[in-house]
C-alpha cells in the first residue's frame, strides 16, 4: 500500500468522523431551542438583515445570546462548524502526510544498508613459491656392444630387468668357430678352441632397450642392449633462466609425485645449455630414495621465493582492485553501520592470503569480506557474519 493510499483511506475516515460530530451537535441545538418553541428552520420575526437576538426558555432558568447571520441560528453554526471542519481535515491530513514521510525515509535508510561479511587481520607465516615441472630421467646410459663378429647365441636378459656390474647378458660365436665347428678339438684335444665370445654388463641398471636376438649375426662393436645406470637418476627441472637467482647448488627442493607422494631433493648440478625457444634451463634434482622410480614421470617442484612469519595478512577476497591493478584497496568499518576506504600496499601471496605491508592494522579492526565488491566511499553496510 502507497502512500497515496494511505491518505485517501485517513481522508474517508475524518470524513465520517466529521458527519458524526456534525449531527451529534445539530441534535444537540435542537433539543436547546425545542422547549421555546422556536422553530430554526423558519424563526418567526425573522428580519433581514438581523445581527443578534435574544431567546429565552420558560423551562431553563438561564438565558443564551446568539449572533444571527440572516436571523437563523442553525444555518450560523452549519457555516461555522463547516470551516473548523475543513481546518481540522487539513492540519490531520499534513499531520498524517509526515508521520507516513518520516516512515518511509526509515525504511529507504535500513534499505540502502549493504548486508557484508566482516573479518581482522592476522599474523601469518607466509612462503611465496613457483611450482615446476621435474622429468625423471636417466642421465647415464651404457650400450652393451659386441666384440666379434658371430652370431647370437645366447641372451641372457630382457626388458625392465635390473642386472648387476659383471653379469652375464650375451655369448656370440665367431663365424670361423661357426664354420669349423668342433673339427681342432678334435685333431688336438689339449687345445681348447670354442669360438665363443661372453659379453657381461659394464655397470648396474635395468636393461631399456634390447637389439638383437638369438640367432642375430652381428658384427663387432655393434650395440646388443641398453643400459640405464640407476645411480644417474635424476628428476630434470625445466628452471625459466629469470628465476636462476632462487636456486643454488646444494639447495633441498620439494617434489611432489603424481598421488601426493613427497620426496626431498637435492640440486645436483645444472645443464649447460638453455632451451633456444622456452629460455628454461636443465636443472638436475638428486633423490635419496630406495623405491625404484619409473623413467619419464613428472613431479612437481616447489622452488621458494621468499618467506616470512608473523606477517599480518587478509584474505584474498578482502582486496578490492582498480581494472589496471594498479590500485589496492580494503573496506574498513569505522562503526557498525559505515565502512571506507583504506588504499593499501601488498606482499607475498600465499594460498587465499595476502601480507598487508601497510598501513598496519590492529586485532580489532573489522575489515568487509564479502559483499564489499562495488562499494563506495562511506557505504552504509549491515553486518550479518563475522
Amino acid at each position: 500500500m502507497n502512500m497515496g493510499q494511505n491518505i485517501q483511506i485517513s481522508s474517508l475516515k475524518l470524513q465520517c468522523m466529521a458527519r458524526r460530530v456534525y449531527r451529534f451537535v445539530a441534535k444537540s441545538i435542537r433539543d436547546f431551542f425545542a422547549p421555546s418553541g422556536l422553530r430554526l428552520g423558519a424563526m418567526p420575526g425573522k428580519v433581514h438583515g438581523l445581527s443578534g437576538g435574544w431567546v429565552g426558555s420558560t423551562r431553563h432558568k438561564s438565558y443564551s445570546t446568539f449572533f444571527l447571520q440572516g436571523g437563523n441560528p442553525y444555518r450560523a453554526f452549519k457555516s461555522m462548524m463547516g470551516k473548523y471542519l475543513i481546518y481540522v481535515l487539513a492540519a490531520l491530513l499534513f499531520s498524517c502526510h509526515g508521520k507516513d514521510k518520516a516512515a518511509d525515509d526509515e525504511d529507504a535508510k535500513v534499505a540502502s544498508q549493504t548486508p557484508v561479511t566482516v573479518t581482522t587481520i592476522s599474523d601469518s607465516t607466509l612462503t611465496d613459491y613457483i611450482d615446476l615441472n621435474a622429468t625423471s630421467t636417466i642421465l647415464q646410459k651404457n650400450f652393451v656392444k659386441s666384440n666379434a663378429n658371430g652370431y647370437i647365441e645366447l641372451v641372457n636378459t630382457q626388458l625392465g630387468q635390473n642386472v648387476g656390474k659383471g653379469q652375464l647378458l650375451f655369448t656370440v660365436k665367431t663365424k670361423e668357430a661357426q664354420a669349423i665347428g668342433n673339427s681342432i678339438n678334435v685333431l688336438d684335444t689339449s687345445f681348447k678352441f670354442s669360438g665363443v665370445n661372453k659379453i657381461r654388463a659394464s655397470a648396474p641398471g635395468y636393461i631399456s632397450q634390447i637389439s638383437h636376438q638369438k640367432g642375430d649375426y652381428v658384427q663387432d662393436g655393434e650395440a646388443l642392449a641398453t643400459i640405464n645406470d640407476r645411480s644417474s637418476f635424476v628428476f630434470l627441472m625445466q628452471l625459466p633462466y629469470e628465476l636462476r637467482q632462487y636456486v643454488k647448488q646444494g639447495q633441498t627442493v620439494d617434489l611432489t609425485l603424481p598421488g601426493g607422494t613427497k620426496l626431498p631433493a637435492t640440486v645436483s648440478s645444472f645443464m649447460q645449455t638453455v632451451d633456444t625457444v622456452a629460455q628454461t634451463q636443465g636443472v638436475a634434482l638428486k633423490v635419496s630414495n630406495s623405491q625404484q622410480i619409473p623413467e619419464n614421470l613428472i613431479a612437481k617442484a616447489r622452488i621458494v621465493k621468499s618467506a616470512k612469519t608473523s606477517a599480518q595478512s587478509l584474505p584474498k577476497a578482502a582486496i578490492l582492485t582498480n581494472e589496471t591493478q594498479t590500485e589496492f584497496w580494503v573496506m574498513k568499518l569505522i562503526n557498525p553501520t559505515t565502512a571506507v576506504k583504506i588504499p593499501v600496499k601488498e606482499g607475498i601471496q600465499a594460498g587465499d592470503r595476502v601480507e598487508i605491508l601497510s598501513p598496519a592494522f590492529t586485532k580489532d579492526d573489522k575489515i568487509v569480506v564479502a559483499g564489499n565488491y562495488g562499494l563506495p566511499d562511506t557505504a552504509k553496510v549491515k553486518i550479518i557474519a563475522q
